[in-house]
């Protein structure tokens, strides 16, 4: 069995791999949530539940996904 193989069995066969995954809740674990897509993906965890998550969250969570790669490409 090759990795396309499974790739096509995946919940989103055909879409491209995430970069960042946000973890909210607090939860500090994955859940199995597309452990397989997730591998290479920064994650991201905040405190808050879903519901409580605003537009300010999601900036933040961006901000600081787009420094840790620009300080891993450097």
């Amino acid at each position: 069995m090759s990795e396309d193989d499974i790739s096509r069995h995946l919940y989103v066969p055909g879409l491209p791999d995430p970069e960042l995954v946000i973890r909210t809740s607090g939860e500090l674990r994955m859940s199995d949530f597309l452990l397989w897509q997730t591998t290479d993906s920064e994650i991201e965890f905040c405190d808050l539940y879903w519901p409580a998550f605003r537009e300010v969250d999601l900036l933040r969570a961006l901000r600081t996904y787009g420094r840790r790669r620009l300080e891993r490409s450097s």
